[in-house]
């Protein structure tokens, strides 16, 4: 079964060809990165006319590089939500035109959904059920995956989402948007522990996070002595980052211990971090849950994440419906 991906829901433009939901034949993203650095974040009409000008482009580039006509296709999967408004409406129209030209079908899927399933683009992938963290500049929230369509989350942050605390913080100290991979570059040369920056909401059974806390503390740090340079700089980044993955892989490892499910998948933009990546690890087995990791470029927003998200909503007999609509807000 070959799938189009077609996601569209934030400042990524991206197409993939998925075959039988576990290969990428194709994987095509075009950012905006460039357009939006300026403004240090997401604008949203300027995201969303940037995808207009590179979805068909971007989509037929992805057929080019699988080797397969549009014809070809069984299926067209497409992000309906949660992101920008504009953004989703740009990709649904899209592939809305391409299934009306075609006859085939179209699946409206979670974006959500789409990163907790990424890591069956790898061989050894987990079966459900397992804990899906996904984290990045809009989410941070971890699931439970009872199985393929059944998501529960169990918590979530109540302010900042982690990637948006980089960002933030990032303006802070100068740094180019967006932060992420500037800050966590400087902080290999940092010292983790020079600052005790807070780690909020710390009961033992607690799975919610709050980032703001954490991100008036860097505030608070950088008017006291001012923004730091060199070696300064490092051990600020270190100790932020510390504080970032602390909280996110300590609560996530216990939640697994907890429920007794001995698996773990870190999935979103901020799973690309090396730190958290490296503690969750380490965390996961001293307490022998299993941390399954995609590589970054699965970690980011991608098209073969929709279509494996696609894949697997159809074979559960999920099918196409006159009411197939985007929504912002949409939660699995």
């Amino acid at each position: 079964m070959l799938v189009l991906g077609l996601e569209t829901s934030c400042d990524e433009t991206a197409a993939a060809v998925v075959e039988d939901g576990r290969r990428a034949r194709s994987d095509v993203v075009s950012t905006q990165v460039d357009i939006h650095r300026r403004w240090g974040g997401v604008v949203p009409e300027l995201a969303s006319r940037n995808h207009v000008v590179q979805v068909l482009p971007v989509v037929n580039a992805a057929l080019e590089r699988a080797g397969v006509a549009l014809g070809d296709l069984d299926l067209i999967a497409v992000t309906a939500g949660p992101g920008l408004l504009g953004a989703l409406l740009v990709g649904l129209q899209t592939a809305r035109g391409l299934g009306a030209a075609t006859g085939i079908p179209v699946l409206g899927v979670n974006h959500l959904e789409g990163h907790l399933l990424a890591i069956r683009l790898l061989e050894d992938a987990p079966e459900p059920p397992f804990l899906g963290l996904v984290v990045s500049g809009g989410h941070t929230s971890l699931y439970l995956v009872e199985a393929f369509g059944q998501y529960r989350r169990l918590g979530s942050t109540r302010d900042d989402a982690a990637g948006e605390a980089y960002d933030k913080v990032g303006r802070l100290l100068g740094l180019p948007y967006p932060a992420g991979a500037p800050i966590d570059a400087l902080a290999q040369g940092g010292n983790p522990r020079a600052i005790r920056f807070p780690r909020a909401m710390n009961a033992p059974d607690e799975v919610d996070w709050s980032f703001s806390g954490l991100k008036t503390a860097v505030r608070s740090h950088v008017q006291k002595h001012g923004v730091p340079e060199g070696q300064a700089l490092a051990d600020l980044c270190a100790s932020f980052q510390e504080a970032v993955a602390d909280t996110l892989s300590a609560k996530a490892v216990a939640a697994a211990r907890r429920l007794g499910i001995p698996q773990l998948v870190l999935c979103g933009g901020v799973a690309a971090n090396s730190r958290l990546r490296a503690l969750t690890l380490e965390r996961g087995a001293e307490r022998d849950i299993r941390v399954f990791l995609p590589p970054p470029r699965l970690c980011t927003d991608n098209g073969a994440m929709i279509g494996v998200a696609g894949h697997e909503a159809f074979r559960r007999g999920v099918r196409p419906g006159a009411g197939l609509a985007v929504d912002a807000a949409w939660r699995p």
